[in-house]
């Protein structure tokens, strides 16, 4: 799966929230962790690793930048 795939399947299960504080957004954020199986959270951690994976690839290809 590409990981423009990967971008569309992962929006159509987007879930957000719009937090008051800190405080909130922590909250909703362990509550939103804790509510998925391992299973997910494991799938979830790989997918975000790649991705992150993808954009270092793409910085270490791209020519420095002029400053």
């Amino acid at each position: 799966m590409s990981v423009e795939e990967r971008s569309r399947e992962r929006r159509k299960r987007m879930v957000a929230h719009r937090a008051a504080s800190f405080e909130d957004a922590e909250e909703w954020d362990l509550d939103f962790w804790q509510s998925m199986t391992p299973e997910e959270r494991l799938s979830a951690f790989v997918a975000i690793r790649r991705d992150v994976e993808v954009v270092e690839a793409s910085r270490d290809a791209a020519p420095p930048e002029e400053g």
